[in-house]
């Protein structure tokens, strides 16, 4: 099998980490060469570390490919596209793969927030697109979404789940709505926790505490924020009340305002906690 990854951001390239690290032929496209070798040497990097940890025995980093040119995907047999989280933009790209790849070819993308059905719905063989939301960073979290959008066939909807579980995920099967399966649960429980910050007058580390040690979480709800990125969680949270107009859904001020202040979480080195960025 050969897989294309279109977008070796954070995401991209750890859906393509995954796919050298099962041993399967992959084409990563990026916008510029720098970007796409930037991307490989931190691939490397990664998949070099886990073998001296002894996680995995060794790995082929010429499994990879590189071009920026979209029309080297022709001949792979699943493309994932990981790009910005514009409509528009996604929709673009997959009017040009469904140009450039053989008939074939299972479309994938890995929105969080946005509708596969409406993305599918700029070309015109929507059948073959489906949704394979994997988790950041990709090749840590064991879960991948498998999203069946309105008009996606079951062959595009069963290979992209067997790719899931051949990557050594957990894959779940799920219809296109607004948040999918853990977003749609996740985002307004998240925005319930940063409102009682303020109206329990509690500190980040006790509710936290309260979290992990009450409900049994892995991680408190305000280390899982700056994990994710507060700028991450409130486009996913405004994209979701955009859909749905569900209070709990719209954006608390408070993370608002730390967006707005560039307390974004561990990448900017701040969030509710501080972080040594060296």
């Amino acid at each position: 099998m050969k897989v294309g990854v279109v977008g070796l951001g954070a995401m991209g390239a750890g859906i393509a980490q995954l796919c050298v690290e099962a041993g399967l032929e992959t084409v990563g496209r990026e916008v510029t060469a720098e970007l796409g070798e930037k991307a490989r040497g931190r691939i490397e990097h990664f998949l070099t570390r886990k073998v001296e940890k002894g996680q995995i025995e060794a790995f082929d980093i010429g499994l990879l490919s590189l071009t920026t040119e979209v029309a080297d995907l022709a001949d792979c047999d699943v493309v994932i596209e990981a790009i910005v989280e514009e409509p528009a933009a996604k929709q673009a790209l997959f009017v040009e793969l469904e140009r450039v790849c053989r008939a074939d070819a299972v479309l994938a993308t890995n929105t969080s927030a946005l509708s596969v059905t409406e993305i599918a719905s700029a070309t015109s063989s929507p059948q073959r697109i489906v949704g394979m939301h994997f988790f950041n960073p990709a090749p840590l979290m064991p879960l991948v979404e498998i999203v069946r959008a309105e008009l996606t066939e079951d062959a595009a909807f069963d290979a992209a789940f067997a790719l899931g579980e051949q990557l050594g995920k957990h894959p779940i099967r799920c219809h296109d709505t607004p948040g999918f399966v853990v977003n749609r649960v996740l985002i307004p429980l998240l925005n319930d926790c940063v409102r009682v910050l303020d109206e329990a007058r509690v500190s980040p580390e006790d509710l936290d505490a309260g979290m992990q040690h009450g409900a049994g979480w892995p991680m408190g709800p305000c280390t899982l924020l700056d994990l994710v990125g507060i700028d991450v969680h409130l486009h996913a949270s405004e994209a979701l009340y955009d859909k749905l107009r569900e209070p709990r859904m719209a954006a608390p001020p408070r993370l608002v305002a730390m967006r707005n202040a560039g307390l974004l979480g561990r990448k900017s080195g701040r969030g509710f906690y501080s972080y040594d960025k060296t």
